[in-house]
């Protein structure tokens, strides 16, 4: 590793474990693991049943994970995506393959702590074959100013049997700009749920449109949004699932909190186009609960402090 790279490396590494990161995870060989600083991987593993292949593109990088078939992955892969620079635009393509009967966790840590104006395009294509499962667990950390963009999208395919789940959370720093496109297709006995938890203050803006097509018989979704918004902070959701197989099940269950000027819009939508498919939908948007807020400031806490525990639980 040159000079460069490594001082790259180091620096991001300290807000990878800022943000709740385990570092030893990016160096032990026991891990599959990868860290990239805009359009540079700083380093990357791969193990037995994990292989990380990557190239280089223009304002970023495309990476290719695949998870060997019948291969249990006993630690959690770890990604650690990052810029360090006050501006630029990082763009990283993935794609993610769990061959038949393969079962793996990813932890990943998307970092931009001195953002003016940053850009960062995720853009994932998931498959999960035949009775796999994959857990991708996604945590921000963002700066104070609110300079960043993000716009992830992924579009999923789970075969028969298999499962996919995901969460994006974003409870420290400003949200800034987001654009969450979230898709997934469930065949026969698959199962997928999306859970999205964001804290927003200020000028912030969230849209996040997520969809579970219920395409195979006995397939099952659940999309869950947790938003808490202050200041003049904005949300717009969309949550959407749609019952096309046999006995398919699926479920919208979104809430937020507004506090000062905040704005939220919710829209749970739910189709079904199978007479025995079961789409549900519930949405509730409101402000903090006086009663928690009183009790809390009478055991002590200022309204502030009060008011980020209430926030804290909805997020947790």
């Amino acid at each position: 590793m040159d000079e460069i790279i490594k001082k790259e490396y180091e620096s991001l590494v300290k807000y990878y474990e800022a943000s709740g990161g385990n570092s030893h995870a990016l160096i032990s060989k026991e891990y599959a693991s990868m860290v990239i600083n805009g359009d540079k991987v700083l380093a990357k593993n791969s193990t037995e049943g994990i292989i990380i292949e990557t190239e280089r593109i223009e304002n970023g990088v495309y990476a290719r994970i695949t998870v060997k078939r019948g291969y249990k992955a006993k630690n959690p892969v770890h990604l650690c995506f990052g810029m360090l620079p006050r501006e630029g635009k990082q763009i990283i393509k993935s794609e993610i393959v769990a061959e038949e009967d393969s079962a793996v966790r990813f932890i990943a840590h998307c970092i931009f702590p001195n953002a003016l104006r940053i850009e960062h395009i995720m853009d994932s294509r998931i498959i999960v074959e035949r009775n796999a499962k994959i857990e991708y667990e996604e945590t921000h950390f963002h700066g104070k100013s609110g300079g960043v963009k993000v716009i992830p999208k992924t579009v999923a395919r789970v075969k028969e049997g298999g499962e996919y789940n995901s969460s994006f959370l974003l409870k420290s720093g400003r949200a800034g700009y987001i654009d969450i496109d979230y898709e997934v297709h469930l065949e026969k006995n698959a199962k997928s749920m999306l859970i999205t938890k964001i804290y927003a203050r200020e000028d912030d803006e969230i849209h996040t449109n997520e969809s579970i097509i219920l395409e195979g018989a006995h397939s099952s979704g659940v999309i869950k949004t947790r938003m808490a918004l202050r200041n003049r902070a904005k949300s717009f959701v969309i949550g959407k699932t749609v019952g096309l197989g046999e006995y398919s099940k699926g479920h919208v269950d979104c809430t937020e909190i507004i506090m000062d000027d905040a704005q939220a819009e919710a829209s749970p939508i739910v189709i079904g186009k199978n007479p025995k498919a079961k789409v549900t939908h519930e949405a509730a948007i409101g402000s903090v609960d006086k009663k928690q807020l009183i009790t809390l400031m009478t055991r002590g806490l200022t309204e502030e402090e009060a008011i980020d525990v209430i926030v804290s639980g909805l997020l947790k």
